[in-house]
């Protein structure tokens, strides 16, 4: 355990203290609970990885070929493990049509030769590699991070291309299939390297995905064809074989479209690997960092100091100690806008903007020297201000902003209003729209309403979107939620001439309630690509100094402009 005690040398700097007990019975419940929590995510992503099941990873042996997961652990350097985004895209949906784990596809980021590389890796195990909707929104969804963060992609195609009983929802829109193949053309334009490799079928539109990248590889027993040879038939009447229509050779010695034709997926990923091993380096970025240092706390405590009952606070500084260098932390006017926290620190070296909901109620003086208790998870006019004038300093000085969510939403009332609550928040929200430096969010508790876009929701472009397994994700909380939506239908009744007892008023907000829980759980949010990944509150900060170095890659910071501020 990391030395508690505080050193004379260090009585005024700006060293985290904690105030933990890790034996008391609250701490030692809270630890249970979340260890619970993450037993059973950890459980779910296992199954996730099973892909289509034994029998279809049974078929693609059988072919020849590896499924994704292994090809991803060939191709990645010895030890280097996937740090997987998007791992719950689809939960929960297309049950109708048996259900697509992950929807289909793999991606994250992993390290080829010490390099840092988005990965998008198609799973053929799941309805022949099939694209659902959110297969396509996955594949966007890495492309994107791409783009934003210049980080070279390897593509490995395996796929049977649109899943053809959802095309409507799959091929036309501006998030769609065709997006795809857009955002190679754009990766490219930008200088963003881009290697593809057909590693089984690769037909239709999505023939279009490996040619517009820059270097090209195909396996021996692949196809690569617009139209495969029933379609040839029925449509022009030619009657032609695969191999002969799209096979590895035909288009490696004829069309000329493969740059590397391989043997095996053995060879192919070496071959791969060879590649990027003769890669040149770019200009990184010009964010600060130094050498890193750990923080001086555990951070499995982490699973202790969090409180999942809303109405019990807890210090946020306790979370912040254990992510950040040291557990160093440059508190931005401590002493005012004490519901929002905001500082510097360092996190894995990189010099970072730390803004941060502050779950504890705090004493606040007024202008007229009143005092007054202010609600912890609330955003009130002086947190709002402040947060904002910090966050535009970090865009000066150039450094990369976090944002810590519990937050319930900005305070509401007469007070509220006089005090210019509005006027504020717009502040804000203005300040995280116009941010030019990258932004990473995690979602630790509640992330609700106006106060989950003011600290930077998934709408304000961050960079990454991170959240515990504690995660609450929605416009308002769901005993708010079926609150008002009861008393809406009950009015509604009442007008009809109908009157509830009290047994059916219960009734209808415990459904109202379900259902609204059920969709602020992180889980459902992640199906939705809303969130890009759930980690484990011990992975918070390895988590953050990866999506720092790859923020890091990405030397471009356009300049700095806020447009008009209300004042």
């Amino acid at each position: 355990m990391p030395d508690r005690a505080k050193p004379a040398s260090e009585a005024a700097d700006n060293l985290l203290l904690t105030t933990i007990d890790p034996t008391s019975q609250r701490f030692e419940k809270n630890m249970r609970a979340m260890a619970e929590l993450v037993t059973r995510l950890r459980n779910e992503e296992e199954n996730i990885a099973q892909g289509g099941g034994p029998k279809a990873i049974e078929s693609q042996h059988k072919k020849g070929r590896l499924t994704a997961r292994e090809r991803i652990a060939l191709l990645l350097d010895p030890g280097a493990e996937l740090f997987e985004l998007g791992t719950y895209a689809a939960y929960g949906m297309y049950e109708e049509w048996g259900g697509a784990p992950a929807a289909g596809v793999v991606t994250g980021l992993g390290r080829i030769h010490g390099r840092l590389f988005m990965l998008i890796v198609n799973d053929a195990t799941v309805k022949a590699g099939a694209f659902f909707p959110m297969t396509a929104k996955k594949v966007i969804r890495a492309q994107n991070i791409a783009i934003d963060n210049h980080i070279p992609t390897v593509y490995l195609v395996d796929s049977a291309g649109v899943f053809l009983p959802l095309q409507e929802d799959v091929f036309p829109d501006t998030d769609d299939f065709g997006r795809v193949f857009r955002n190679n053309a754009v990766m490219s334009a930008m200088g963003i390297p881009q290697i593809a490799a057909i590693m089984g079928m690769c037909v239709a539109g999505g023939g279009y995905l490996p040619v517009m990248c820059d270097n090209v590889l195909m396996t021996e027993g692949s196809g690569l064809f617009l139209a495969g040879p029933a379609l040839v038939q029925a449509a022009i009447g030619q009657q032609v074989s695969a191999e002969e229509l799209g096979g590895a050779k035909m288009h490696a010695a004829i069309s000329g479209t493969v740059d590397y034709r391989e043997s095996s997926d053995e060879a192919c990923i070496a071959r791969i690997r060879s590649l990027v091993e003769k890669m040149g380096h770019r200009t990184r970025s010009p964010f600060d960092r130094k050498k890193a240092e750990s923080p001086r706390y555990s951070p499995e405590e982490l699973y202790g100091i969090y409180e999942a009952n809303p109405a019990r606070p807890y210090d946020m500084k306790e979370v912040i100690a254990r992510v950040v260098d040291a557990s160093r932390f440059d508190e931005y006017k401590a002493e005012y806008g004490k519901t929002v926290a905001c500082g510097y620190a360092r996190i894995g070296g990189f010099a970072v903007g730390i803004v941060a909901n502050q779950p504890q109620h705090q004493q606040q003086v007024d202008e007229q020297g009143h005092k007054r208790v202010e609600f912890g998870r609330v955003v009130y006019t002086e947190s709002a201000e402040k947060a904002a004038r910090f966050i535009m300093d970090c865009n000066q000085n150039l450094v990369p902003l976090i944002f810590l969510h519990d937050v319930n939403g900005f305070m509401v009332g007469r007070d509220a209003e006089w005090s210019g609550i509005i006027k504020a928040g717009a502040k804000m929200v203005n300040a995280v729209s116009n941010s030019v430096v990258p932004k990473i969010t995690v979602i630790i508790g509640g992330s609700f309403g106006a106060g989950h876009y003011a600290m930077c929701g998934k709408a304000y472009d961050p960079r990454f979107v991170f959240a515990w397994p504690s995660a609450r994700y929605a416009v308002m909380s769901g005993e708010s939620a079926a609150g008002t939506l009861v008393e809406i239908k009950i009015k509604q009744l009442e007008r009809g001439g109908k009157k509830l007892s009290d047994e059916e008023k219960r009734e209808l907000f415990d459904a109202v309630k379900k259902t609204y829980d059920e969709q602020q759980d992180p889980r459902y949010g992640a199906a939705r690509l809303w969130i890009d990944k759930i980690i484990d509150p011990v992975e918070t900060r390895p988590a953050l100094i990866e999506a720092l170095e790859a923020a890091a890659l990405n030397p471009d910071v356009a300049e700095f402009k806020v447009g008009v501020l209300q004042t």
